[in-house]
């Protein structure tokens, strides 16, 4: 008869969130193997059995991030019945999670990168991709508005546009890392969204303002 193993003595889904919460406040480069397994409350060894590895870990600890904290901002687009509202609340969203009191106050996807060891190349393009998938998803929010009628194909062009608001999402975090308060994000978001007119406006209507203006 196998011997069986020996059994787990950890909760892993306690174990994930511990590790999520760690690296969220240090990075990944600032999280080491041995401040996981002391805030994960197991060995070393068990991460490496259970997970594979930090960076299997992290990627775990990024799904994870993605189902909470990242959801209500993909939700907000989702919802709406408009790409203006839908755009504005997914704004909105990313602000309320990133001033929340009981975590530090920065997107993951945007400041939990690594930034130097060459070895850490996977993880950086890792993150690089779901920053992508965030651009990727505000455009296809943006081309449903134009299918859905309430938004016609603008002169600008929908991959500006989404490049536009998905850098606004991301300059949100870096102000509220720097200690802007949710008021304050919330004057940033008002101005991004006094753009909205002229950025989603037919090719016509932004030729006839271009001509008007150089009168």
């Amino acid at each position: 008869m196998a011997t069986r193993g020996r059994p787990r003595t950890f909760d892993p889904d306690t174990a994930l969130r511990r590790a999520l919460d760690l690296f969220w406040e240090r990075g990944y480069e600032g999280t080491s193997l041995n401040d996981l397994a002391e805030a994960m409350g197991i060995a070393s060894a068990s991460i490496y059995s259970y997970f594979g590895s930090k960076e299997n870990l992290f990627r775990k600890v990024m799904a994870l991030y993605g189902t909470t904290s990242g959801e209500p901002p993909r939700r907000a687009l989702h919802k709406q019945p408009t790409a203006r509202t839908a755009i504005h609340d997914m704004l909105r969203a990313t602000a309320d999670e990133i001033t929340r009191p009981d975590t530090p106050h920065y997107c993951m996807l945007i400041l939990a990168a690594p930034t130097g060891a060459v070895e850490n190349h996977a993880v950086r393009e890792f993150l690089a991709d779901l920053r992508r998938d965030m651009f990727a998803t505000v455009k296809d929010r943006l081309a449903r508005g134009v299918t859905d009628g309430d938004l016609t194909a603008p002169a600008a062009g929908l991959d500006a546009i989404a490049r536009y608001y998905t850098t606004v999402v991301q300059g949100l975090s870096i102000q509220a890392r720097d200690g802007a308060d949710r008021a304050e994000l919330e004057s940033v978001i008002t101005c991004a969204m006094a753009a909205w007119d002229t950025l989603t406006s037919a090719p016509s209507h932004r030729a006839m303002i271009s001509s008007r203006s150089g009168r």
